[in-house]
């Protein structure tokens, strides 16, 4: 992925964290990309449940941690 695709997405992004950007597609679902390895991405649900994913296993549970944590940002900004 070219830089300037990385700092489209950061930019469209609704929020950022720990260097994963979540922008919501417009199906309702949630795509997290990882910034500094973009070829790890997660998609999930609102509620945090996964749609899909390569990331492995670890990373995973990173990822779902940060979601716990923050996905209230994303309800209240709408």
């Amino acid at each position: 992925m070219l830089e300037k695709e990385l700092q489209d997405i950061a930019d469209k992004a609704k929020m950022i964290v720990s260097g994963y950007a979540f922008s919501e597609r417009d199906d309702g679902l949630i795509s997290i990309l990882n910034l500094n390895h973009p070829e790890s991405t997660m998609v999930i649900k609102l509620d945090g449940e996964i749609v899909e994913t390569n990331m492995g296993q670890p990373e995973q549970k990173t990822v779902r941690e940060i979601c716990r944590k923050n996905l209230h940002f994303m309800e209240e900004a709408e």
